[in-house]
């Protein structure tokens, strides 16, 4: 018997697993989604990408400031669904809206818990190197991304991965084991497994004060953090007062002092070793290979990079 769905979402990275679920036999009751934002000097307000894909394909979208709130509570209630589902929303389910009873509350996250409980799993797992990652599908309780895991399953990490290549990689993931999880829950035959707390480690939200390069850092930690971090905030460096980003870069078998310049095509020396600059923007300018950006851009040999 299909089950009835509350999917609870924003970010793209959203929309393929709202999507398989739309495609499934579940019926979605509703779709929750931030509040559109304004942006600009026009204050024009832009929609989330859930919220695109739910209006596009009339679902019955909800983006309330407070969820909270008495009235999103009775309609939860009164809509009465089997599931659930949250998938980088944006809000804390607060325990009320948890202790509505017959409900299951399961959250898909992109990581493996215990490990990276939090805002940014995705990229603190590229900036820490990591070869693998993957996706846990869990109960929903008060402490954050604690609660016991119904299916997980790893994904190699690939050298060239960057945050935007993983997380359609693991959204993909998402979806397939969503439709697994359902269908578990569907039958009734269904087991959580406890988290061990002791090996929990912690995503924090990225802060913009983390993207500013740090040259006495060995050429392998820049350029995860570069692989994390791209596209937003982006990993950048200060050259006569423009601030400028590396989009992907390599590691080259180099040495010289940290920042400094080592040769005609772009190549850094770091703490230990050095990268190359593959591709490279100046701030308000379109992304460049690093040949055509030296072409219209100077920065010299034997200059040292802040």
């Amino acid at each position: 018997m299909p089950l009835k769905i509350i999917f609870m979402g924003t970010p793209e990275f959203a929309v393929p697993i709202l999507k398989t679920i739309h495609d499934s036999k579940h019926e979605i009751l509703a779709v929750y989604t931030q509040s559109p934002k304004k942006k600009n000097r026009g204050l024009k307000k832009f929609f989330s990408p859930v919220q695109s894909f739910a209006e596009k394909n009339e679902l019955n979208v909800r983006s309330p400031e407070k969820i909270n709130s008495e009235k999103e509570l009775d309609y939860l209630k009164k809509s009465n669904p089997d599931v659930i589902i949250v998938v980088a929303y944006g809000k804390i389910l607060p325990k009320k809206m948890l202790s509505i009873p017959n409900i299951h509350f399961i959250n898909i996250h992109a990581s493996l818990l215990p490990k990276w409980r939090g805002a940014a799993p995705i990229q603190r797992s590229l900036m820490n190197s990591e070869k693998e990652t993957g996706i846990s599908i869990m109960k929903i309780i008060e402490e954050l991304d604690a609660g016991p895991i119904i299916l997980q399953e790893k994904l190699k990490v690939e050298k060239e991965d960057n945050f935007l290549s993983l997380s359609k990689k693991l959204s993909l993931l998402g979806s397939k084991l969503i439709i697994d999880t359902l269908n578990i829950l569907e039958s009734g035959k269904y087991k959580f497994i406890n988290q061990d707390s002791k090996k929990a480690t912690y995503a924090k939200k990225i802060l913009k004060s983390e993207s500013q390069i740090d040259w006495s850092n060995s050429s392998n930690i820049i350029i995860s953090k570069i692989k994390g971090l791209n596209p937003f905030p982006g990993t950048w460096f200060k050259h006569k007062n423009n601030r400028i980003k590396i989009i992907d870069a390599s590691e080259i078998n180099k040495n010289g002092k940290k920042g400094e310049v080592i040769d005609d095509n772009l190549t850094i020396a770091c703490g230990n070793g050095a990268l190359k600059v593959e591709k490279i923007q100046k701030e308000g300018k379109k992304i460049l290979d690093t040949k055509s950006f030296l072409a219209g851009y100077q920065i010299k040999k034997g200059e040292t990079l802040i």
